[in-house]
């Protein structure tokens, strides 16, 4: 393997941005039911248990008609692709300069580290302005059929202009700090699954490249590991980002004002809202971009390999 070139910063750019894409038009619709049941309030009447899964699912299509299962889609394109080309680049990264400088391999421990620093890396950049735009366009119970009905806000950018001229530009940072944590815990389990049950699938099958679909697997198991772990800082982030500031409270006394009273009024189970549309959603999308983006980045390599460029690539 010692003739193995280094892969470019370029291509995990590039890979991670349509991997993201392709991530984004398949699970959208389970976000918008997770964030819809996160912000939900049913069950708090005596002898009424809170809406499901399903139940929220095709509510959303009754009342809004099956494109709301898609509200937020355009800022969720238009951060996904620089957030999961930042999030592949970034943690390549850190692994490389975390790499033993001998060996030139990463130790497990370290491959988790870099993990932790590719998730606050990519909730500082984009995820946290990203999330407060969705979830703002995604909490709208507008329906789409009604051209009469007009919603708060229209579109992303239309979101982004009003949040900004009512609330500042810091609102789009609301929950930055929920938020770089739940992605530090979800791409330091992430990665840290992801490379090690592939080292030892390449080890037992005696392979230096795995199938698709067995990246696919792979992703499936070390994407549903982040969202059991950090279910009650996701939902918290949520109710955090849907909500309008208010003047003189600082992000910890509204965080801890939004957990006290979920405990009060909707018991432990509140925090663990919407977990089966988030791990459908989550453990399916990374099976996704991992697999599209271990393709794209050996489609890039064997393009760079090519006998006439050789010499352009040789180092």
């Amino acid at each position: 393997m010692s003739d193995k070139r280094q892969v470019g910063f370029a291509t995990h750019i590039t890979a991670g941005g349509i991997a993201g894409m392709a991530e984004a038009l398949a699970c959208q619709p389970l976000d918008t039911i997770k964030v819809r049941m996160q912000l939900s309030k049913s069950g708090l009447r005596p002898g009424t248990k809170p809406r499901g899964f399903i139940a929220t699912g095709v509510q959303i299509v009754q009342r809004e008609t099956p494109l709301a299962l898609y509200k937020g889609l355009g800022a969720v394109l238009s951060g996904i692709v620089p957030k999961m080309a930042i999030r592949f680049a970034s943690f390549e990264t850190y692994k490389s300069s975390l790499a033993d400088k001998s060996t030139g391999k990463t130790r497990t421990g370290m491959v988790f580290i870099a993990g932790l620093g590719a998730g606050i890396t990519e909730a500082v950049m984009v995820v946290t302005p990203m999330e407060v735009v969705k979830i703002r366009l995604q909490a709208q119970q507008h329906s789409l059929a009604d051209p009469l009905e007009i919603p708060r806000y229209r579109n992303a950018a239309h979101a982004v202009y009003t949040i900004i001229r009512e609330e500042g530009f810091s609102a789009l940072y609301r929950g930055v700090s929920l938020t770089a944590l739940r992605q530090a815990t979800n791409q330091g389990a992430n990665f840290t699954a992801y490379q090690e049950i592939k080292k030892f699938a390449l080890r037992t099958q005696e392979l230096t490249e795995l199938p698709s679909y067995q990246h696919m697997i792979i992703g499936l198991i070390s994407g549903a590991m982040g969202p059991f772990s950090n279910a009650p800082i996701d939902t918290i982030k949520t109710r955090l980002q849907k909500a309008t500031a208010v003047p003189g409270e600082s992000a910890l006394s509204r965080i801890t004002k939004i957990a006290a009273e979920m405990w009060r009024q909707e018991g432990f189970r509140s925090f663990y809202k919407g977990i089966t549309p988030r791990v459908l959603r989550v453990a399916p999308g990374q099976a996704i971009v991992f697999a599209v983006y271990e393709r794209v980045r050996k489609g890039i390599e064997l393009l760079q390999a090519n006998p006439d460029e050789q010499e352009t690539y040789s180092e």
